[in-house]
């Protein structure tokens, strides 16, 4: 059993006997003597991708949930339906875009780090590495004399995410981005 105040981001728990994982976490401390952190979770569920919130104090318990990580690469997209590959058994896994959810934004070819969350042989969804390499396809022109700490710009990646990248980037550069929170970490 886990309890509300050990769980962080990526966590996966049991909400009526259905694995759900935790998206968004914010916690509210009272400054009132004897007051508990308040604990406001959003989860998703992994089978439905219904949101759920929850809102508790730190030493609430949810049951754990029986899954697995396994290692998959990311083969191609064909209409609406994203083929994975079980690095272990080579076997292909199937996912709709409804499935695969806002990782599309951060997938391409040949990708490394990718999971796939399996429970009872059936695969829920796909966990991401901490940091995507995309290529800037969209953007404004880059401004001569702009500095790292200057003002930011949006540009949309090769996948169709966009992101807000300091003014002095071009199109074509290649840059990393944080899974996460989708913000811009640095070139390559």
């Amino acid at each position: 059993m886990a309890k509300a105040c050990d769980l962080k981001k990526g966590s996966i728990i049991g909400i009526d006997n259905t694995p759900h994982v935790l998206e968004t976490l914010s916690i509210s401390t009272p400054t009132a003597r004897g007051g508990a952190s308040l604990y406001r979770m959003r989860f998703r569920n992994l089978v439905t991708h219904n949101k759920v919130d929850k809102s508790c104090k730190g030493d609430q318990s949810f049951p754990d949930i029986d899954f697995e990580r396994r290692e998959v690469q990311f083969s191609y997209e064909n209409q609406g339906e994203y083929v994975f590959m079980d690095s272990e058994t080579y076997e292909e896994i199937q996912l709709t875009e409804n499935e695969v959810g806002d990782v599309r934004l951060y997938i391409t070819e040949d990708m490394e780090g990718l999971k796939s969350l399996v429970s009872d042989d059936k695969v829920l969804g796909i966990e991401l590495p901490p940091v995507a390499i995309l290529q800037i396809t969209e953007t404004s022109p880059s401004m001569k004399g702009a500095s790292a700490t200057a003002r930011t710009k949006p540009a949309t990646m090769s996948t169709g995410l966009i992101v807000q990248i300091p003014e002095y980037l071009a199109n074509e550069e290649i840059i990393k981005v944080d899974t996460e929170t989708g913000k811009f970490l640095g070139r390559v």
